[in-house]
C-alpha cells in the first residue's frame, strides 16, 4: 500500500494579463508522503504560494491533478472540496489571522467547531495543541496579548488541531524576528516528528528548508529536488 498523501500530477498555471500569457509553473510533480516535512524555496515572484494555495485546492490550476488521500481535489464539487479541505488539511500563513476578539483557545476551537465537533471535545482537543506548541499557559490570551512568534505558533495550533493528513505552511517565520522564527522553526521541526502529519513549507528561510526530509527550489517555471 502507497503511502503518498498528497499527489500533484502535471500542474501547470498560467496568468492571462491582456494580450500575453504569463506561465507561472508548467509540468509539476510532486509526491507527499505520510509524516515526511518538504521545504519549497525560490524566489520572490516565482509562485511559490500560487503552488501551495493549488496543492490545497485553493487557487485553480490550467492542467494536471492534485490527489489528496486518493480524491482529485480540482475536479470536486466547491463544497466538497471544502469539506475534504477542513477535514484533511491545514493551513499556516505568513500573517497569523486569528480572530482579535477570541482567545487563543476559541481560535484553535474554531475549526472542529465549524466542522460540527461538540464544544467539549473542541476545547479538549485545543488545549491538547496549545501545549504541543509550547503555550499551555496562553491559552485564554486574546492574540493582542501574545508575542509575534507566540501568535503564529497558535496558528500552527489551530492548523493541526482537524488531526489533518497534511499541513501546508506560507512562509511561517517570514514576520517574524530571528528569536521568534527560531523558536517557530524548532516547534515545527519538532512536531513533524511527533505528530505524523506531512508538512509542506514554502519559506525563503534557508535553516528551516534545509531540515526538512526533502527540499525542492521552484525555478524558471520548474519545481526541482534539490540536495
Amino acid at each position: 500500500m502507497s503511502d503518498i498523501i498528497l499527489d500533484a500530477q502535471g500542474l501547470s498555471k498560467t496568468y492571462r494579463t491582456g494580450p500575453d500569457d504569463v506561465v507561472v509553473w508548467e509540468s509539476v510533480d510532486l509526491q507527499v508522503h505520510v509524516g515526511e516535512t518538504i521545504s519549497i524555496i525560490g524566489a520572490s515572484g516565482s509562485g511559490k504560494s500560487t503552488l501551495l494555495n493549488a496543492l490545497g485546492g485553493l487557487d485553480s490550476i490550467d492542467s494536471g491533478e492534485v490527489l489528496l488521500a486518493g480524491h482529485k481535489i480540482h475536479s470536486l464539487e466547491e463544497i466538497t472540496r471544502t469539506k475534504l479541505r477542513n477535514r484533511d488539511l491545514g493551513f499556516v500563513y505568513q500573517f497569523h489571522h486569528l480572530l482579535p476578539e477570541f482567545s487563543a483557545l476559541e481560535n484553535v476551537m474554531m475549526p472542529l467547531l465549524i466542522r460540527g465537533e461538540k464544544s467539549k471535545f473542541a476545547k479538549a482537543r485545543a488545549l491538547e495543541c496549545l501545549g504541543q506548541v509550547g503555550l499551555a499557559a496562553r491559552t485564554e490570551h486574546n492574540p493582542a496579548e501574545l508575542s509575534g512568534g507566540e501568535r503564529q505558533r497558535v496558528a500552527i495550533a489551530r492548523a493541526l488541531v482537524g488531526k489533518p493528513k497534511v499541513v501546508l505552511l506560507d512562509e511561517p517565520t517570514g514576520n517574524l524576528d530571528q528569536h521568534s522564527a527560531e523558536q517557530v522553526e524548532n516547534v515545527l521541526l519538532e512536531l513533524s516528528e511527533t505528530v505524523g502529519m506531512a508538512f509542506v513549507i514554502v519559506t525563503h528561510d534557508e535553516a528551516l528548508a534545509a531540515r526538512a526530509n526533502r527540499r525542492y527550489k521552484l525555478s524558471d517555471r520548474t519545481l526541482i529536488e534539490v540536495a
